[in-house]
C-alpha cells in the first residue's frame, strides 16, 4: 500500500468529498447509485500525490502521457447515461486512463472489461484498483478503437476519449438493448448515447463535451 490513506485527510477528507457530492446534485445528477459510487471511490489515490489536494474539485487533472483524469461531473454524467435504462451485467470501458472511471463502474455493474493503449497508465490503474479491491475488472493493453470483441457482446460500452466518428467495431460489440456512451468530434465534440435495437441503432445527443482524442496504436 505504500502508506496511501484511502480515507483521506485534510483536502481529501470526507468533508471535502461531501462538498463534491453536493455539487454533483446541484449540477443535475439524479442517480443515487451513481452518486454513492462516486462518494465511495477515493479519487485522490488515482492522481499524482502533488495534485492530491485537488482530488475532490470538480475538474479534470493531468495524469501524464497527455492524458487526464476526467472531471467528476462528466464521470457521473456518462455513468448515469449508461445506466439510465437499468442495471448492466457486462460493460466495456475504452480508455482505462487513471482507473477512476473504471472504479466508479466496478461498483455498479457485474463485470468490467477495460482497454488502455498506454501500458504505464494501465499498470498504475491496475495497482490502484487492486488497492480498493475492485475484483470484477479485467484489463487489456491494446488499441481502444477496436474494443475487445472476444469478451463481447456487451450490455454497455463507455468511451473516455473522442474519436472523429463512432467506430463501427464498437457498435458491433453491443448486445441488442446495449448502450454505448461516447464523446465524438474534433474541435467541437458532443456526448452521444447509442442504443442497439433489433433493427439497428438509435442515437441521442446528450451535451457538448471536451475530451482528449481517441488515438490508435499502443505505447509500451
Amino acid at each position: 500500500m505504500g502508506g496511501v490513506n484511502l480515507a483521506g485527510i485534510g483536502m481529501t477528507s470526507q468533508r471535502t468529498r461531501d462538498r463534491l457530492i453536493e455539487r454533483l446534485y446541484d449540477q443535475g445528477i439524479t442517480s443515487h447509485r451513481v452518486i454513492d459510487s462516486i462518494r465511495s471511490v477515493p479519487r485522490h489515490i488515482f492522481i499524482d500525490e502533488a495534485l492530491a489536494h485537488r482530488a475532490y474539485e470538480d475538474t479534470a487533472l493531468p495524469i501524464g502521457h497527455n492524458q487526464t483524469i476526467s472531471q467528476p461531473f462528466i464521470v457521473a454524467r456518462m455513468t448515469e447515461a449508461l445506466l439510465a435504462a437499468g442495471p448492466l451485467k457486462k460493460v466495456l470501458e475504452i480508455g482505462t486512463g487513471s482507473g477512476y472511471q473504471t472504479a466508479v463502474l466496478a461498483n455498479l455493474v457485474d463485470d468490467v472489461r477495460t482497454v488502455e493503449r498506454i501500458q504505464p497508465l494501465q499498470a498504475r490503474a491496475r495497482q490502484k484498483l487492486r488497492m480498493i479491491k475492485a475484483h470484477n475488472v479485467l484489463f487489456r493493453h491494446s488499441d481502444g478503437g477496436m474494443g475487445w470483441p472476444e469478451e463481447g457482446p456487451y450490455n454497455g460500452i463507455l468511451v473516455t476519449a473522442a474519436p472523429e466518428n463512432i467506430p463501427d467495431e464498437l457498435l458491433q460489440q453491443l448486445a441488442v438493448g446495449g448502450r454505448l456512451v461516447i464523446p465524438v468530434g474534433g474541435q467541437e465534440q458532443g456526448l452521444y448515447r447509442i442504443t442497439r435495437t433489433e433493427s439497428g441503432f438509435e442515437k441521442e445527443y446528450l451535451e457538448a463535451v471536451r475530451f482528449v482524442p481517441l488515438l490508435s496504436g499502443v505505447i509500451r
